[in-house]
């Protein structure tokens, strides 16, 4: 019989079927707690939590159990997050041994459409909970996977996964991007760096709706790129046609790359990071597009708003994709204030019948609450709003329905009177 995938946290079974008795350590659910469950949410909270037996290390595959001892579901612990139980499967059968290669193929069948797609070589392969892989996020940029692994179960897997994508897919090599906030949360540490197959270049060439970027999956944000975007950008686009345009928080130039395409008449580009603004130039030569008036501006993005504003600038578009506000509920109220602030400064910018595409990716501001912040800012503005579109992220990060925290971005396509 062949050797588990990984040696020590998971037991192979007779059969290559999880047995109760293989996995001995049990999460034990409150009284009451159990109907999140039953509608197959994947976190359990530790106020959730009634006791655990055994001692299951961090990262082990655990059975969650109500008080009676019925099984739940099956997965991964960890004592010292605030979520120290997150789901692979749900209900008391026993789970199978390559449940996680299931659920990869599930997740690549998934996204058939958009690698038939000749116009675009980048989207997101693996989207965590939502696609039964709680913690792992894998990310194709042409030849070459991206893969962040955001959990310690979903870590000890990740060189099985990570042999067993090139297997399956036609990749040269597979790169970790894991130095975020959410790992340390988790008490990992930060990596960055290969896992197998080739290193890949400094600048990968992409392509996205027939536009070609150049992305650094490992000195970038996120993995290199905003994936989620893309069909925000290509929809925003269809406004720019004639209009002077400011595109706040620019990072690489992936709205104005597609502004420019339709027929923008001017370019101002703001960012605080130098390499990015560098990087967004490039994507606009890489695409015939340096003829369009380009003003890239190194600055804070909020203070620069307040400067435009005093100068009594005036613009046709203005797209506000700022940097993650809140991660959580708890950081909410200072994120609705940093949201407001922002939307009031752009709305006072905007000529009359000007557009505003405005977004948060912040998971603790939830749609309605957005909407609820930018009325707000429009009544201190004294400006007319109409939502033309209310974005969000694109199909390759879908959203179960017993999962709707995994629809972080949200955003309004408006115009302004």
């Amino acid at each position: 019989m062949s050797s588990p995938p990984c040696q020590g946290i998971f037991l192979w079974a007779r059969g290559g079927v999880w047995y109760d008795a293989a996995v001995k350590e049990t999460v034990i659910v409150k009284a009451g707690r159990e109907k999140s469950l039953a509608l197959r949410h994947p976190w359990i909270l530790s106020g959730a939590i009634d006791g655990v037996r055994g001692n299951p290390g961090t990262g082990a595959l655990v059975r969650v159990a109500d008080r009676k001892g019925n099984t739940l579901g099956w997965g991964f612990y960890n004592p010292a997050s605030t979520i120290p139980v997150r789901l692979v499967a749900w209900g008391n059968a026993p789970l199978q041994a390559d449940f996680w290669k299931r659920a990869l193929r599930r997740a690549i069948k998934g996204r058939e459409l958009l690698e038939r797609d000749p116009d675009l070589t980048a989207y997101r392969l693996v989207y965590s909970e939502s696609d039964g892989l709680p913690g792992l996020i894998v990310d194709r940029y042409g030849d070459f996977l991206v893969l962040q692994t955001l959990n310690p179960g979903m870590e000890e897997l990740k060189a099985a996964i990570a042999e067993f994508l090139m297997e399956t897919l036609p990749a040269r090599g597979i790169v970790e991007k894991n130095d975020g906030q959410s790992r340390r949360r988790e008490g990992l540490p930060q990596r960055v760096g290969l896992l197998i197959g080739e290193p890949p270049p400094e600048s990968i060439e992409i392509l996205e709706n027939g536009l070609r970027f150049l992305v650094d999956p490992l000195r970038g944000q996120k993995t290199g790129f905003y994936l989620d975007q893309r069909e925000n950008r290509d929809l925003a686009a269809r406004y720019a046609g004639g209009k002077k345009v400011l595109d706040a928080f620019s990072y690489t130039g992936g709205f104005s790359v597609y502004c420019a395409r339709a027929g923008a008449a001017a370019l101002i580009r703001a960012d605080a990071s130098r390499d990015a603004l560098a990087r967004g130039q490039r994507n606009l030569s890489l695409n015939g597009l340096s003829r369009v008036p380009d003003n890239p501006i190194r600055d804070n993005v909020f203070q620069l708003l307040r400067t435009f504003r005093d100068a009594g600038r005036r613009f046709d578009m203005i797209i506000l994709d700022p940097p993650k506000l809140a991660a959580t509920v708890a950081q909410r109220e200072k994120a609705a204030r940093g949201y407001k602030d922002i939307n009031l400064l752009a709305l006072k910018l905007l000529s009359p019948g000007g557009i505003l595409v405005t977004f948060s990716c912040s998971g603790g501001i939830d749609a309605a609450a957005f909407e609820r912040i930018l009325s707000w800012a429009a009544k201190d503005a004294r400006r007319t709003v109409q939502v033309l579109h209310r974005l969000h992220q694109g199909p390759d990060h879908p959203v179960r329905l017993s999962f709707p925290e995994a629809a972080y971005l949200k955003g309004l396509l408006c115009r302004v009177w």
